[in-house]
């Protein structure tokens, strides 16, 4: 990865386009983060339009094999997070 923002320059540059402060732009990342959070844990999913879709999906029970030793394994269902880009994103990267 070239150029990784992190959380306190997310926070910054949020801040500068709202023409608010850090602390609003800090808090209303961790509300956008809560918010996405509470949603995705009860099934749900949340679009941030030009961005993707977040959401949870249930992947079943199936056989693994441990890299290491080569062993075939049996993993149980889980639950992840997944996301889908928006086409306007891609594009945007794209043009």
């Amino acid at each position: 990865m070239a150029n990784q923002m992190t959380k306190a320059q997310l926070v910054a540059a949020l801040a500068e386009r709202t023409g608010g402060d850090k602390k609003q732009a800090g808090a209303a990342l961790e509300a956008l983060t809560g918010i996405i959070t509470e949603t995705v844990v009860q099934g749900g999913a949340v679009t941030l339009p030009g961005v993707g879709k977040i959401y949870c999906r249930e992947r079943p029970e199936r056989t693994a094999r441990n890299p290491s030793t080569g062993e075939q394994i049996q993993k149980p269902a889980d639950k992840v997070v997944k996301i889908t880009v928006a086409k306007a994103l891609k594009d945007s990267i794209n043009a």
